[in-house]
């Protein structure tokens, strides 16, 4: 369209007006990190998002830069690896310590006692003892655990003790060895101050696991899961406090 002197003549100097402003607006933005996450630059550690290469990173690992808007995943890379079931964060629990929810998991796939039919079973041994496994942490727990899923199979055996009580280890419906593992993570969680600190900055972001879970995963399985509803607990408690 034709335009009038007297408007071109406007237009330019709205135009050199606005172009500084619109430049440094540009300029004031945040950064943020180099992921998806940067809506949360100014909440959140970026750290918790810096890309981590593929190449040498183990199979089973989820990388930080993997989240989806929203999420974190709990990396073992950085201070998010305290809220893993590896990490070495002693508790105690119904009367005995334990050096990690790994330890504690897993030595229930171990024979209680001498009376206990696992301990009994013509051609199983067992390398390590209950007690044994309850002071293990990280890899060492989970690999002790391997062995004991191992015999259990071999035994023909879905069920794991505590206390000396039978419970189903992967029942389709959340039962005893799930309240079981939601109390554990109580306990780190009320134990392990630097845990309750880390859980707690994590504020509304949806957390995510390190690791590769089959899609069917038992919910006791899913210890971020867990790791939310006491964070909206502890939220809950401190809003009437």
């Amino acid at each position: 369209m034709n335009l009038r002197p007297a408007t071109t003549y406007a237009a330019v100097v709205a135009i050199i007006v606005l172009l500084p402003l619109l430049a440094a607006c540009h300029l004031s933005r945040p950064t943020g990190s180099s992921s998806p996450q940067n809506s949360n630059a100014n909440r959140y550690p970026s750290h918790w998002w810096t890309p981590v290469q593929k190449a040498g990173a183990p199979d089973w690992e989820i990388l930080p830069q993997e989240a989806a808007p929203g999420e974190v995943i709990l990396s073992k890379r950085h201070e998010l690896g305290l809220l893993s079931n590896f990490a070495a964060t002693p508790f105690e629990f119904r009367g005995k310590h334990y050096a990690s929810l790994e330890g504690f998991w897993q030595m229930m796939l171990y024979p209680e006692g001498s009376d206990d039919p696992r301990s009994k079973y013509p051609g199983i041994a067992w390398k390590y003892s209950r007690e044994q496994v309850a002071g293990m942490t990280s890899f060492e727990a989970k690999s002790a655990g391997t062995l004991a899923e191992e015999n259990m199979k071999k035994m023909g055996i879905t069920w794991v003790t505590f206390e000396g009580s039978q419970i189903e280890y992967r029942p389709a419906e959340p039962g005893e060895h799930y309240r079981l593992i939601v109390a554990a993570t109580w306990e780190k969680v009320r134990q392990n101050p630097e845990v309750r600190r880390v859980l707690l900055s994590t504020g509304d972001l949806i957390l995510k696991p390190d690791h590769h879970q089959e899609a069917d995963a038992p919910a006791a399985w899913r210890y971020y899961e867990i790791l939310m509803q006491i964070r909206s607990e502890l939220h809950r408690e401190d809003s009437i406090r």
